[in-house]
């Protein structure tokens, strides 16, 4: 009977994940999407506490630790650390299969394999072959391994802990036979599953997933992060899924391929936006440096004043915002909408340009823009806008930099060079919210800053956008 309520219970939570990420899809259902699959995890959690044979004590330990840890990230955490946040999410996910794989094959080792497979079929009445229990083993081990060690790696990036991209003559041939080493490690678990020095090829296994996590993340450029997170997203729900077929756990298994299906498509996605393939991806080639760095910029940037700003924006009939990182460091999101807001009560038609990689993880524009309360129905696609951009009256640029820089369309020498963007420099006036004139996260001069068309409007985001609402106030 037990057993019965238990797979019920995974069949529930199957669909609650299921459910929660189909809602995911729009922004007005997505709370409720993340109460559903919260709800699903619940029941996740219960079913797997009916199982007999467990350490409560631990697990109420484990729980209040992490339950902890969960609160104080939700609560403490700034929208601008998100992107970090996440990174090192996905390196939990990542040890805690890694730690699942070492703890079976420890069970393996201190008994025998003929004992584990007959103690695994008594706990799960699901017979398997050691072949198979040791595949999974292996791949849990190595996809777990390396997206801790990339995720810290894409953490330090992100925090600015770690500057730039780093690569070593051959290191991508390093990469090749360090997989080759993998799996040769894995074919001698699966076949001498009893073997006296076992321990060791486990073990050489687990350095090795932990340093093609390293190896594989430091060539990536600041500018690429948003891909390698919904990656590593997608390495994270696969090392889950490998880690359900140890336990044989049926809803870690369907949870984990959900996860890793849906990073890897929304990897497809940021790729194309990045125009790079996946298969570049895949092989931890993507960001690093080219030699490239674009040609030299002619021409000098045109400041301009908050009441210069006013007046253009005053008599536009249709705006553009596209928001970038820089947004989410001076928290502008609200003053833009109360701008915005503004300025549709004048009869403008407004709009916010959405790059797929904006900002520095998939979907924090929309995030930050959905946190303001802005309307869904005005967060335009890139596609979207570029269709009707040369009718824009004002763009509104408010810390972005290389999705909307035009060397990427007309400069072969840049690095960026082939990426889609957006295309402000279009519109007939475009300006440009920035603290200075450094360059952006990912070093690139923006030549979109010396166009006839564009102004800057220097200082933080927050406060320029806040006096020009003041300007509009006191008409």
């Amino acid at each position: 009977m037990n057993s019965v309520v238990i797979n019920l219970l995974y069949i529930a939570a199957s669909i609650l994940f299921i459910l929660g990420i189909k809602k995911l899809g729009k922004a007005e259902s997505a709370r409720a999407a993340n109460r559903l699959s919260a709800v699903g995890m619940l029941l996740a959690i219960v079913a797997t506490l009916l199982y007999g044979g467990l350490d409560w004590k631990f697990i109420i330990i484990g729980m209040l630790i992490g339950g902890g840890i969960g609160a104080y990230a939700a609560l403490r955490v700034p929208m601008t650390g998100m992107p970090e946040l996440v990174a090192l999410f996905n390196g939990f996910g990542g040890i805690a299969s890694l730690l699942i794989g070492i703890v079976e094959f420890v069970k393996i080792h201190q008994t025998e394999s003929a004992t584990y497979l007959a103690n695994l079929e008594a706990q799960t009445g699901i017979a398997v072959p050691f072949w198979f229990a040791a595949t999974a083993i292996s791949l849990t081990i190595l996809i777990g391994g390396l997206t801790f060690t990339g995720s810290l790696i894409a953490w330090a990036k992100l925090a600015g802990k770690i500057n730039g991209s780093t690569r070593f003559p051959g290191q991508g041939t390093l990469n090749i036979l360090l997989i080759i080493a993998a799996v040769v490690a894995a074919i001698w678990f699966s076949l001498t599953p009893d073997a006296p020095n076992l321990a060791i090829v486990v073990g050489a296994l687990t350095v090795i997933a932990l340093s093609l996590g390293v190896l594989m993340t430091i060539p990536i450029g600041g500018g690429d992060m948003p891909v390698v997170i919904a990656l590593l997203n997608s390495y994270s729900g696969l090392a889950a899924a490998f880690a359900g077929f140890i336990i044989l756990n049926t809803v870690l298994v369907v949870a984990g391929c959900l996860v890793g299906a849906s990073g890897l498509i929304l990897t497809g996605i940021m790729c194309r936006a990045m125009n790079r393939s996946l298969g570049n991806v895949l092989f931890g080639g993507f960001g690093a440096a080219s030699g490239k760095t674009g040609a030299a910029v002619e021409g000098e940037m045109k400041p301009a004043s908050i009441e210069d700003a006013y007046y253009v924006l005053e008599s536009a009939r249709h705006v553009v915002f596209v928001p970038g990182y820089g947004m989410a460091v001076a928290q502008a999101q609200h003053a833009v909408k109360e701008l915005a807001a503004i300025l549709e009560e004048r009869g403008c038609q407004v709009e916010f340009a959405i790059h797929p990689v904006a900002g520095r993880m998939p979907g924090h524009m929309n995030v930050l823009l959905a946190e303001a309360d802005v309307p869904y129905e005005q967060l335009w696609e890139m596609e979207a806008t570029n269709r009707v951009i040369e009718s824009v009256d004002v763009a509104v640029v408010i810390g972005a930099n290389d999705v909307v820089n035009p060397a990427a369309k007309d400069d072969p020498s840049s690095p960026i060079y082939g990426m889609p963007i957006i295309n402000v420099h279009k519109a007939r006036t475009v300006y440009c919210l920035k603290r200075g004139k450094g360059k952006g996260f990912s070093g690139l001069e923006n030549a979109l800053f010396f166009r006839d068309n564009v102004r800057m409007l220097y200082g933080d985001a927050k406060a320029t956008i806040s006096q020009l609402v003041t300007e509009f106030g006191e008409e």
